[in-house]
């Protein structure tokens, strides 16, 4: 059992998500880097869809209430267990009574904590996150609140370190074209400018600005459903990219659509940060 003392700028619980539930209106939201948190969930002998911490630009304080073994993973951030530094991407054994502090991090936006047992919260629909968009799920962690242990193994913790490799000062983010294309004159402002990130950015997409796409059809788009990594483009041509906890329809066009195997990558832009797009055509 841990007791939050402070949750930073945002922490929320995170796991896989909620799938299945689209045609009725229900985001998958989850973690919105998820090769992150079932990294974290591996080193502790979780299942990879066990309940952790998603903490944004660090700040998360604690204490442990009982013995357990941890994780860190995402993005890196300097972490004092018990007043002793700890490291990244590895289990760490934390006595009964000890504090972790998680600072800033140096690069990215968004580190994972995994508790073997994972945090044991009600479900909802099949979950255990929390959606900011649809207000589903339970809600972003307080100070004081306290998150008993669950019963989510697999195994014991069978390494010492995961190696990682750093987060790019400058994502490239393949894309696949479509499936509204066809409304701009052409892709290219996208495939050959950069675009930085907005602060006005969260889990449910990341705003961009850079060269405008040029919109050639005039008029309104019927709502049509919408998939994590969509571009959806607004009449002033920035693109949006979404996330982890976006809307289920969208009425503007989606120019192209980040890759599945980039989102986590995508989910770690910091505002300032620049980003790149590169087409391809594997999915």
């Amino acid at each position: 059992m841990i007791r939050i003392v402070r949750p930073g700028p945002l922490t929320t619980v995170q796991d896989l998500g909620r799938p299945g539930y689209l045609a009725l209106g229900v985001g998958t939201s989850g973690a919105a880097d998820r090769q992150s948190l079932r990294l974290a969930n591996r080193l502790v002998g979780n299942a990879e869809s066990a309940a952790g911490l998603e903490a944004t630009f660090g700040g998360l304080s604690m204490v442990f209430l009982e013995p357990a073994t941890i994780a860190l993973t995402g993005a890196p951030v300097p972490a004092v267990l018990g007043g002793r530094p700890v490291s990244m991407n590895s289990p760490i054994s934390v006595p009964s009574g000890a504090k972790l502090e998680l600072g800033r991090p140096s690069e990215g936006m968004r580190t994972y904590l995994a508790v073997r047992g994972g945090l044991d919260v009600p479900e909802v629909l099949g979950s255990r996150s929390t959606d900011v968009l649809s207000g589903l799920g339970p809600p972003k962690v307080a100070a004081g609140d306290v998150f008993p242990f669950g019963s989510a193994t697999v195994g014991p913790p069978n390494v010492d370190l995961a190696p990682v490799p750093r987060l790019p000062i400058e994502p490239v983010l393949r894309v696949v074209a479509g499936p509204r294309d066809d409304w701009f004159a052409s892709l290219r402002p996208l495939l050959t400018g950069r675009y930085e990130v907005s602060p006005d950015s969260n889990r449910v997409g990341v705003r961009l600005r850079g060269s405008a796409l040029e919109r050639v059809r005039s008029g309104e788009l019927p709502s049509e459903g919408m998939v994590t990594g969509s571009l959806q483009v607004p009449p002033d041509g920035q693109p949006v990219l979404f996330l982890a906890d976006h809307p289920v329809t969208g009425g503007y066009p989606v120019a192209a659509v980040v890759c599945s195997a980039d989102i986590s990558l995508a989910a770690q832009l910091r505002p300032g940060q620049s980003v790149r797009f590169r087409l391809t055509t594997a999915h």
